[in-house]
């Protein structure tokens, strides 16, 4: 009885501690290997990269980083089906003058590139990175851009794990951790409880007094007081 009842009391919190940590930040975004992803289109006025940047941050997240084909994929596919902006769009990676390399925004590691033929040659000061909607392909431009038609953010699962406070995870994980601990001894209390109840239930019928007659002798007596006795 209490090893059935236990997964049915524990799969409720385990649900939750799951959604708490694993889920996108809303419906809104959109799921692909460990990440969410939201295309936010709608056109501002920027004075720098970092106006773009906050567009994104301002949602918890940064902007989008690509890592491997697939993912370089998928937000192509994506955007053809929702994408109504220009042909190229911005990515979150910049030019490093101090190690003369591109480097992505979020800090993750640049493991994947898809550059289109471009002269070697130029002055990358102030290049970013921009995607090209039809064909896939990276080309490099000026980060230092007047408007933009829309963004691209990213944001890595577990959503909450990673941008809400040390301190708020951990307490978090408090209250789940003792939440489940005490459905756990209340079902062992309940149990322990049941049982001994029966055990009382069944000593109490056990040990009631018996008759000192049969259902024989019941029977025969019952025949002899049937009749009255006479006296001569």
């Amino acid at each position: 009885m209490l090893r059935a009842a236990l997964p049915a009391l524990l799969l409720p919190l385990l649900g939750f501690a799951a959604a708490a940590v694993a889920d996108c930040p809303s419906s809104t975004w959109i799921q692909f290997q460990d990440s969410c992803y939201i295309f936010l289109q709608e056109a501002i006025k920027v004075e720098s990269i970092e106006d773009v940047r906050n567009q994104c941050t301002d949602h918890g997240a940064d902007m989008i980083s690509i890592h491997n084909e697939e993912e370089n994929a998928f937000i192509l596919d994506t955007l053809k089906k929702q994408w109504k902006g220009p042909d190229d769009i911005l990515l979150g990676m910049f030019y490093d003058t101090d190690d003369a390399s591109f480097k992505w925004f979020d800090n993750s590691s640049m493991t994947f590139d898809k550059w289109t033929d471009q002269d070697d040659d130029e002055d990358l000061v102030d290049t970013c990175a921009f995607l090209h909607i039809k064909t896939g392909e990276w080309k490099k431009g000026n980060c230092e851009v007047s408007s933009v038609e829309g963004t691209l953010c990213k944001t890595a699962i577990p959503y909450k794990r990673k941008y809400l406070s040390d301190n708020h995870i951990l307490v978090s994980a408090l209250v789940i951790a003792s939440t489940v601990i005490l459905t756990v001894l209340g079902a062992i209390i309940w149990f322990l409880y049941k049982k001994h109840s029966d055990s009382r239930f069944t000593t109490v019928f056990s040990t009631a007094p018996q008759s000192p007659y049969n259902e024989d002798c019941v029977l025969v007596v019952g025949e002899e007081n049937e009749y009255p006795v006479q006296f001569e």
